[in-house]
């Protein structure tokens, strides 16, 4: 049986979650970010055309004038193509990050597939990537809606911190489109589809490795910490400084595709998403600073020494409440949902990868990601590249 909605469920204010965070960080980090990819598919949708073709396919229930792309700000979105899946975006994102770091498939310890999407409900997608790409390693899907990605960075560096794994290779293949209901019988179905027509298909990928090769006596991990600090000072390490992860989950039914699963295993009509904007952006906005905070304070850095801050964008119009609720500056941050539209949790990586072809990311940066996601839950990750 499903747990009620949050507003019935609700009738007084509830203390909001403590997030998880290390009470201080480590002597030096136990994981960096090696590589990021991202593939965003050739065909693309102008919104504002997307709705004039929803207003004639809908005239009675849909607005002629495109009131989603004029009130998001998002101008144009990503479309994969009709014979491909979430697994052939993760893997073309894949082959990217693995090429340029000169590695092939068997370099890779474990592989994650980080997503709000999937093929299938099974077997794990995780699978269907390994296989298009030859990896023969341990896999295993990791899913928190547009935090996957975020939180797929987090179960890499603790599982390579108990020295299980060395390499391990993200990958995320996000295709909402195929979520998107274009026959809308009422004003009210029309409400909760319209962010809908901002999300947008793309793959990512993200190569988490160990900071130091491990050996059973240690020799190879107290070389390379002394040849780094002959390059750059030993309290300024490469690597994953601080995360903290909270949750405020009485929140889950803001944000839905609620089909498919044992709720609604073989309803059609339940196969869209069905998302209350007003209430997500409340939601996220109420989180506030606090686990920004904490998470600059476990890494031992101030919002002054971040140079980049990559934040989950889902409207143009929502970020500057996202800076000031979240106390962060808006001009460190880089817009891409105008142009790319909600791509989920390929979002952060996109706008790494964007901030490395620009130059504005170098080595030895302090970089804050910022994930906000359905469910609802927020990750603040402090990254030195």
């Amino acid at each position: 049986m499903l747990p009620e909605p949050a507003a019935v469920l609700n009738p007084a204010p509830t203390r909001p979650a403590e997030p998880s965070a290390s009470p201080r960080p480590s002597p030096r980090p136990v994981a960096r970010i090696a590589g990021v990819a991202v593939h965003l598919p050739e065909r693309t949708r102008d919104v504002a055309e997307a709705e004039r073709e929803l207003h004639r396919r809908n005239p009675k229930v849909a607005p002629r004038i495109p009131m989603v792309s004029r009130l998001t700000g998002v101008r144009r979105i990503h479309v994969a193509d009709d014979d491909q899946q979430a697994s052939d975006l993760a893997v073309a994102a894949s082959r990217t990050v693995l090429d340029r770091a000169g590695l092939r498939s068997a370099d890779v310890d474990l592989l994650l597939f980080a997503s709000a999407t999937q093929d299938m409900i099974e077997p794990a997608t995780s699978h269907i990537v390994a296989a298009k790409l030859g990896v023969r390693a341990p896999v295993m899907d990791v899913k928190n809606a547009c935090n996957s990605v975020l939180n797929g960075i987090e179960v890499a560096e603790a599982l390579i911190g108990t020295g299980r794994y060395r390499r391990v290779l993200v990958a995320c293949g996000e295709m909402p489109t195929r979520g998107v209901r274009w026959d809308v019988p009422d004003r009210s179905t029309y409400a909760m589809s319209a962010a809908g027509y901002t999300m947008s298909d793309a793959g990512a990928a993200v190569l988490v490795e160990a900071t130091g090769a491990r050996t059973e006596d240690g020799f190879e991990d107290d070389l390379a910490a002394e040849l780094a600090g002959l390059v750059e000072p030993a309290d300024k390490p490469s690597g994953i400084l601080a995360s903290v992860f909270t949750a405020e989950s009485q929140h889950w039914d803001v944000g839905m595709l609620p089909g498919g699963g044992t709720v609604n295993p073989r309803d059609p009509e339940r196969s869209y998403f069905e998302i209350d904007g007003s209430r997500l952006r409340e939601a996220f906005v109420a989180f506030g600073p606090g686990p920004v905070e904490q998470a600059l304070a476990a890494a031992g850095v101030t919002i002054d020494d971040v140079a980049l801050i990559a934040v989950h964008q889902v409207a143009v119009a929502y970020l500057a409440d996202v800076h000031r609720a979240l106390g962060v500056p808006a001009d460190r941050t880089i817009l891409t949902v105008a142009d790319h539209g909600n791509i989920a949790s390929a979002t952060l990586p996109l706008q790494l990868a964007t901030a490395l072809e620009s130059g504005r990311l170098r080595r030895g940066d302090v970089v804050l990601l910022l994930g906000l996601a359905g469910g609802i839950s927020m990750g603040a990750m402090v990254v030195r590249w």
